[in-house]
């Protein structure tokens, strides 16, 4: 059975092919070629942007030139400015400033007169120390010319004792030699009572014999005659005997009254001691009087001449606290009335350093400061480091005391100067920043950057350490395309530089090392001169190194 085909209808009004008819090949144009082409291309191109957009980024590396200079390891400070020799001038005395002769920027001599007190009252106390101290030596001339008198009674009171005790010695003597005449005189006595008794018996017993007629008349008349002798013997022993009891009594009664005025003159002789020495005494009391009479009269001299207030040295005059009628009082301490800067073309710094810094600062240290009067930067050298700290709110501070020279006079006192104290340098070395150190390149399983916990820690920061001298690190030098791993041993650290020295391979001034993985960013020119630490603007009260450094 036959079908039948209807021909398809007309499209876009041309005819179409009979349905079931043969289809005719034709072989694409020009045209249709270069459209795919174009197709093609684009679909590349999308694909090609669709795939680096979703494909990670690398970045490029930062990085920064190799210096050769030198670098300072430094502590930030500020103090004052102050001048390194000041007096300060005050008043001994209380009064009313009746003169003042020196005012602020003075330039005064030594010996020269600032200021003048009253000295009306201290003239009045003076002259009347003088006068007690003329009556006090009236007073001393008269006791001690009343102390000699006494002396020279003493010596005739005593004189006169002597006599006396010499009078006792010698009535005593002659009392003992009337006692032995008494006794003589009564041996005497007995002596012719019996001569006499004698006389007597023989007188009798002639009697007898003369009347019996056996002795003559002459030798009964010699016995008579020696019987009256004997009796006249005996009245005169008797009488002699008589004599020499009285005279011996006599002798007693004088040596009793020469014992009794020796006895009186030893009272008077006392009684003169007694009153030289009470007369004495009081020369010594007026004497003593004298002497401190004396010293008042030196006191009142003493004030009335620190009435008038001098300069000790040679200087200019920076405080002046005290104008006329003004009333000092120095009482309970001395007032400070002018204060002298002895040589204001030598001023010292005070600066205040920090507990965690004052280990690395020593006298000879080389200080560079700025004052806000002007842009210059000054130059000094640490004298002396104190060790006395200062302690306020917990925050420890040594004062260290540096030298300027300011003969050129920009310094005054008082200015604040924020300084910069050289401790440590290292002269023609190689520099790297130390974040050159700190980066490695990406290893497999790792990315590339700075390694946590490193050898040397974070390098800038609250977090920042140190670099000890002597560690050893690597540095990554860019060298035609590709990175070279350097050995180095570090020298010393400051900021954010580190001088080192190579171990293994070359490094040189210009070399290129990587300091971590950043966006671009150029090559850092090499910089001539020296590296410093870092200056904290502003200042810092409690001193503070870099802060790299810590």
């Amino acid at each position: 059975m036959s079908s039948i085909q209807t021909a398809p209808a007309p499209v876009n009004g041309k005819p179409s092919a009979a349905l079931g008819a043969p289809v005719v090949k034709r072989r694409p144009s020009t045209r249709m070629l270069l459209i795919g082409a174009g197709v093609v291309v684009v679909l590349i191109v999308a694909a090609l942007l669709l795939w680096r957009s979703l494909a990670p980024a690398t970045a490029p590396l930062a990085t920064a030139t190799v210096q050769v200079g030198t670098l300072v390891r430094s502590v930030t400070s500020s103090g004052t400015v102050n001048p390194e020799n000041s007096i300060s001038i005050g008043s001994q005395v209380s009064g009313t400033i009746s003169e003042v002769d020196a005012d602020y920027n003075s330039v005064v001599k030594t010996g020269q007169v600032l200021a003048r007190i009253d000295p009306t009252q201290f003239q009045t106390s003076l002259d009347s120390a003088q006068a007690q101290l003329a009556q006090t030596e009236a007073a001393s001339r008269e006791a001690a010319a009343t102390a000699t008198g006494a002396t020279a009674s003493i010596a005739v009171q005593r004189a006169t004792a002597t006599a006396a005790a010499e009078n006792v010695n010698a009535a005593k003597a002659n009392a003992t030699a009337q006692q032995a005449a008494i006794v003589a005189a009564q041996a005497n006595v007995d002596k012719a009572q019996s001569t006499l008794v004698l006389a007597q018996q023989t007188m009798t017993r002639d009697t007898t014999l003369l009347a019996q007629g056996y002795i003559a008349q002459s030798a009964a008349d010699t016995d008579k005659a020696a019987l009256e002798v004997a009796q006249s013997g005996v009245g005169s022993a008797q009488a002699a005997l008589a004599q020499a009891g009285a005279q011996a009594l006599a002798s007693t009664q004088q040596a009793n009254q020469a014992l009794a005025q020796s006895a009186s003159q030893n009272a008077q002789n006392s009684v003169a001691g007694a009153q030289a020495l009470a007369s004495e005494g009081s020369a010594q009391a007026q004497a003593a009087a004298i002497g401190i009479q004396t010293a008042q009269v030196r006191t009142a001299q003493y004030n009335l001449a620190h009435t008038t207030i001098t300069s000790p040295v040679d200087g200019t005059v920076i405080v002046r606290n005290v104008a006329i009628g003004e009333t000092v009082a120095s009482s309970f301490s001395t007032p400070v009335l002018f204060t002298i800067a002895q040589d204001l073309s030598k001023m010292e710094v005070d600066l205040a350093v920090g507990e965690p810094d004052i280990g690395s600062v020593k006298a000879g240290d080389t200080v560079t400061f700025t004052v806000l009067a002007y842009p210059n930067t000054f130059t000094g050298t640490v004298s002396q480091v104190r060790q006395n700290p200062t302690v306020v709110s917990n925050v420890v501070t040594y004062d260290t005391v540096v030298i300027v020279n300011n003969k050129n006079g920009l310094l005054r006192p008082g200015m604040t100067a924020n300084a910069l104290i050289q401790t440590q340098s290292v002269k023609d070395a190689l520099l790297v920043p130390l974040a050159a150190l700190e980066w490695h390149p990406a290893t497999k399983g790792t990315v590339a950057g700075t390694k946590a916990g490193s050898t040397f820690g974070a390098t800038m920061g609250a977090g920042a350490t140190a670099m000890p001298a002597g560690t050893n690190g690597r540095v990554f030098v860019k060298r035609n395309g590709s990175l070279a791993a350097v050995t180095v041993q570090i020298v010393m650290s400051a900021g954010t530089q580190a001088a080192v020295k190579v171990v293994s391979g070359t490094l040189q001034a210009g070399d290129i090392v990587v300091t971590g993985d950043g966006t671009g960013a150029a090559p850092r020119p090499a910089a001539s001169g020296s590296q410093r630490a870092p200056t904290l603007s502003g200042g810092n009260p409690a001193g503070g190194a870099a802060r790299a450094l810590r």
